[in-house]
């Protein structure tokens, strides 16, 4: 395996659990271009079941089947809503709410492709969500989805006024620099410029809970990615 085949966190004969990197396609896009982590799992197990997918720039837990029975069954599971999904997401502002379900339906926009939009002619889309840390500018919040919308977490945060932080599509999109977190920033004589601490969008997928078509439970976790690690002890740091 070579050294940025992305950490794995589990695997049977079965299925594969991922922690996907940031940046990284789950399935290749309609021109193919890019890199995506399914056509890695499938170049290593020769054949690799979509089950679900994640944003782009989401990172954390996603699983891939291995054979046709396994995917026909954990698709089901994702269907029925018998998988347990937790995200970890930093979001803009302070909640008033700090716990609370969102249930509003959700569309793809009749024009933009891509773009989901509420509305009331939607698809059900229920987001459950509890503020864990509140740092002033941000929130960190876990959610659990009951229904797998596209960008459903991200249109559902928009919806009650505190969009994912660097979200391009439903957000302000700009990155989290230090200096507007430090008090006295200063830059390092070695920069010209500031490197952002998060520049893409702040959710990661962080536990996936099923059973298998033996019943037996599985729980899996994927450790915060570094970029949002960092970004949340300096929030903590600076608070």
């Amino acid at each position: 395996m070579h050294k940025n085949f992305p950490e794995i966190i589990f695997e049977n004969e079965d299925f594969v659990v991922v922690n996907k990197p940031a940046g990284m396609l789950s399935i290749p896009d309609r021109e193919g271009k890019e890199q995506s982590l399914k056509s890695i799992l499938k170049n290593k197990y020769g054949s690799i079941f979509t089950v679900h997918r994640l944003d782009k720039e989401t990172s954390g837990a996603i699983v891939f089947a291995k054979n046709e029975g396994t995917h026909k069954f954990l698709s089901e599971s994702f269907e029925e809503r018998s998988v347990k999904k937790i995200y970890l997401g930093i979001v803009t502002g302070t909640l008033t709410d700090k716990k609370a379900t969102i249930s509003i339906p959700l569309m793809e926009h009749p024009v933009k492709k891509g773009v989901m939009v509420t509305n009331k002619k939607g698809k059900p889309s229920i987001t459950e969500y509890e503020v864990q840390e509140e740092f002033g500018l941000y929130s960190l919040v876990q959610f659990q989805i009951h229904t797998g919308r596209m960008h459903q977490i991200r249109v559902h945060m928009q919806y009650i006024g505190h969009p994912i932080v660097c979200d391009e599509l439903y957000g302000n999109g700009e990155p989290i620099f230090l200096s507007s977190i430090k008090k006295k920033f200063k830059l390092s004589r070695s920069e010209e410029q500031e490197t952002p601490m998060l520049a893409r969008l702040g959710l990661h997928s962080y536990q996936l809970a099923f059973n298998d078509s033996a019943e037996k439970p599985y729980h899996f976790e994927a450790p915060l990615a570094k970029d949002m690690k960092a970004l949340l002890q300096q929030l903590r740091k600076w608070r």
